[in-house]
C-alpha cells in the first residue's frame, strides 16, 4: 500500500510554539525516542546525511553501520524477532532504497514490525531523474504493509508516529518512510502521539466469543484432535505462548508447529510431534492427514506446509485463528475462522474449556496410541559412524551443538541462512521458549542468518547467539563479518561446509536424474583465514573426533568465531514431502523406509 499524503486528511493538532519547531531529522529523532527507539541499523549517503548529523548530536539512540542495505534489514529483523521491539532500518535514496527491498519482503511475508527510513531527493527534484533517486514508494508498494512519502513539514512527526502504529498492529510487518533530504533539512513543527484511535485502520484483536464457545465445543466432541501453531502465537507475544502451553496441557492433544512457530510449545514436551511439512517428522504429518480436528494458531496455511491442497488434512473440520482476516479462506476453507490474537483467543478458549467435561478420554487415548507408533519410526534418525576419523553427519553436528550449548547453561538464540542445514537445525535443535528462533520462512532468503544474528546480539547483548549457516548461504552476506568484529559481538557461526548448494542438489538428485548444474562450489574460501581476515576466529573440524573440541572451544571464546564444520557432501535431509504430494506421501531416509508399514487412505500406518 502507498500513501502520499492528503492535506485534507491532516489533523497537526494544537499549533506548537517555537521551541517545538526544529529541522525534520530532529523531529525525526524525537519520535524514535517517543517511540522508545534504542538502535538503528543502517548505511549512510548523501540523501540521509542530515539525519547522520543529528545522529551525531545525540547519545540515546545507538546506531549500528553495517556493510549494506539488505543486512540492514535483516539486521533489524533479528533484533524485532528476539527483544519483541520494533526495528529501525536507515538507507539512503535511489541504491540504498532498492538494496533494502530483499529484506522487506522477508519482513513482510514473516510478519516482522519494521520501520524503513529511507532517504529521497529534495522534493522538487522528484520525478526528474536526480541523481540517486529512484521511485521508492513505488518500489517498494508490494514489498511493505504500508508505505509513506513525505511533501510537508507538517506531516513528519504524524506520519512517523503513524507508521509505528501500522508495523506493529494486527498482522505486523514493515513499514516504509520516504524521507526527502529538504524535508530533512529545513524546519519542521513536533507533534506527540496523539494517543486517539486511528481513522481507518483499526484491526480486531478481540476474537467474538461465540466463535471461541464453537471452536471448544468441536474440541470436546473430537477423537483425533491436533494444534497447529504458527508464527502468529510468537508474534503475539510471551502471554500467548504461555497460553498455548497450558491449553495443550489442559487438553491432552497433540501439538505442532509450523517453521515459524518452533519455541511456542516446548519442543522436547512429549506432546509435541515436531514440526509438519515438507520436512517435517513422520508422526506430525501423518497426525496431519489423520486427525478429525486441526485447530490452527496463528498459522497461514503456507504451501510447505500443506503440500497438495486436495489432499491437506481430507478428513478433518478445520478451525483457523489468525488476526488478518485476509488469511482466512485465502488457501485452505476452513469450517470455524475466528478473527483476532492468537493470545486473546487461547485465552479464551482456557477460560471456556475449564470447569467443563473434557474430550473422550479413550478417543484420545487410542489417538495417541496411534501417534506413538508412528513415532516409533523415529523419521530423523540418522547413521553416524563413531569412528575418531569418520566423515561428520550434519544432523549429528546440529545435535552436539545443541547439547553442548546448553551445558553452558546460557540463553540461546539461533539464526540460520537458507537451505539442508536450516532444515536440521529445525529438526535436531531444541527450542524450550519463543524469540529464540529466527529463520526465513516465508522467501527464503539466502545471506539471513548473519546479519539476523547481528540484530540479535545487539538487542541480547548477554545471549549465547548462533548463526546456523550452509558455507553458501554464508557468502551471500559474508561481509557482515566486518560489522561484527567492529562492534564486538560474540556472533558465533557455525558453517555446515558441504561444498554444495546442498538443497538445491538434494532437489537435483532425487528429481532431476542426479543432473548437478551448477550447484557445486569449486573456488570456496578458506573460512579460517576469512575470520581472521575480518579480525576474528577462526576454526575447522574436519573428522567426527574434532567435532566436540571445535564446538567447546567456540563456545567458550568470548569474541566473534567461524567454525567450518566439514560435512558428509552427499547427505539428504529427510523426511521429505516431494513438491506436489500429499502429507501421506512422504519420502523417509534410508533408516526408516524398511519399517515405515503401509499406510492406508486416511493415512493410518496398519501396525
Amino acid at each position: 500500500m502507498n500513501a502520499t499524503l492528503d492535506p485534507k486528511t491532516i489533523s497537526p493538532g494544537a499549533q506548537p510554539d517555537a521551541a517545538d519547531v526544529r529541522t525534520g531529522a530532529e523531529v525525526l529523532l524525537r519520535v524514535l525516542r517517543e517511540q522508545d527507539v534504542e538502535v538503528v541499523f543502517g548505511y549512510p549517503g548523501g540523501a540521509v546525511l542530515p539525519i547522520y548529523d543529528a545522529l551525531f548530536k545525540q547519545n540515546s539512540i545507538r546506531h549500528i553501520l553495517v556493510r549494506h542495505e539488505q543486512a540492514a534489514v535483516h539486521a533489524a529483523e533479528g533484533y524485532a524477532r528476539s527483544t519483541g521491539k520494533t526495528g529501525v532500518v536507515l538507507v539512503t535514496s535511489g541504491p540504498g532504497a532498492t538494496n533494502a527491498v530483499t529484506g522487506l519482503v522477508d519482513a513482510l511475508m514473516d510478519s516482522i514490525p519494521l520501520i524503513c527510513l529511507s532517504g529521497q531527493v529534495p522534493t522538487h527534484l522528484i520525478g526528474n531523474d536526480a541523481f540517486q533517486e529512484a521511485d521508492t514508494t513505488g518500489i517498494t508498494r508490494p514489498a511493505t504493509k504500508h508505505n509513506y512519502l513525505v511533501k510537508r513539514p507538517g506531516d513528519l512527526s504524524r506520519v512517523l508516529h503513524e507508521a509505528f502504529y501500522v508495523a506493529r498492529s494486527g498482522r505486523p510487518g514493515p513499514v516504509l518512510v520516504d524521507l526527502p533530504k529538504d524535508i530533512m533539512v529545513g524546519p519542521a513543527p513536533y507533534h506527540p502521539a496523539s494517543g486517539a484511535p486511528h481513522r481507518s485502520y483499526r484491526p480486531v484483536s478481540e476474537p467474538a466469543p461465540d466463535a471461541i464457545a464453537q471452536a471448544v465445543e468441536a474440541m470436546r466432541q473430537a477423537k483425533r484432535p491436533l494444534f497447529y501453531t504458527g508464527g502468529g502465537v510468537i508474534n503475539a507475544g510471551p502471554e500467548a505462548s504461555e497460553a498455548l502451553r497450558r491449553l495443550v496441557r489442559m487438553t491432552g492433544f497433540p501439538c505442532t508447529s509450523t517453521l515459524m512457530g518452533l519455541g511456542a510449545y516446548p519442543t522436547t514436551d512429549r506432546q509435541f510431534l515436531g514440526m509438519l511439512g515438507m520436512h517435517g517428522t513422520y508422526e506430525a504429518n501423518l497426525a496431519t492427514h489423520g486427525c478429525d480436528l486441526l485447530i490452527n494458531i496463528g498459522a497461514r496455511f503456507d504451501d510447505r506446509v500443506t503440500g497438495r491442497l486436495d489432499a491437506f488434512s481430507p478428513h478433518s473440520t478445520k478451525i483457523h485463528v489468525d488476526i488478518d482476516p485476509s488469511s482466512i479462506n485465502k488457501i485452505v476453507r476452513v469450517d470455524m475462522p475466528i478473527v483476532g490474537d492468537a493470545g486473546r483467543a487461547l485465552q479464551m478458549m482456557i477460560a471456556a474449556w475449564e470447569g467443563t467435561a473434557s474430550a473422550d478420554p479413550v478417543a484420545i487415548a487410542a489417538w495417541w496410541k496411534q501417534i506413538d507408533a508412528w513415532r516409533g519410526i523415529d523419521s530423523l534418525r540418522f547413521r553416524q559412524d563413531p569412528s575418531p576419523d569418520a566423515v561428520i553427519k550434519p544432523q549429528h553436528a546440529i545435535r552436539r551443538l545443541y547439547e553442548l550449548a546448553r551445558e553452558t547453561g546460557r540463553d540461546c538464540f539461533v539464526t540460520t541462512e537458507v537451505g539442508q542445514h536450516q532444515m536440521w537445525a529445525a529438526q535436531h535443535f531444541q527450542y524450550e521458549e519463543p524469540n529464540r528462533w529466527m529463520t526465513s520462512g516465508g522467501l527464503g532468503t539466502m545471506g539471513y542468518g548473519l546479519p539476523a544474528a547481528v540484530g540479535v546480539q545487539v538487542g541480547n547483548p548477554d545471549g549465547l547467539v548462533i548463526d546456523i549457516a550452509g558455507e553458501a548461504s554464508t557468502l551471500m552476506n559474508i561481509q557482515e563479518l566486518g560489522t561484527i568484529c567492529q562492534y564486538r559481538l560474540p556472533v558465533k557461526l557455525f558453517i555446515l561446509n558441504n561444498r554444495y548448494m546442498g538443497m538445491v542438489r538434494q532437489w537435483q538428485e532425487l528429481l532431476h536424474g542426479s543432473r548437478y548444474s551448477e550447484s557445486y562450489s569449486e573456488a570456496l574460501p578458506d573460512f579460517v583465514k576469512l575470520a581472521e581476515a575480518f579480525h576474528g576466529t577462526g576454526m575447522r573440524a574436519t573428522t567426527l573426533g574434532e567435532l566436540d573440541d571445535v564446538i567447546r572451544r567456540m563456545l567458550a571464546h568470548d569474541g566473534p568465531v567461524v567454525a567450518d564444520i566439514c560435512v558428509d557432501e552427499t547427505e539428504n535431509c529427510f523426511p521429505m514431502i516431494p513438491s506436489g504430494a500429499a502429507h501421506n506421501e512422504m519420502i523417509l531416509g534410508p533408516e526408516q523406509n524398511e519399517q515405515a508399514g503401509r499406510i492406508t487412505d486416511e493415512g493410518l500406518m496398519l501396525v
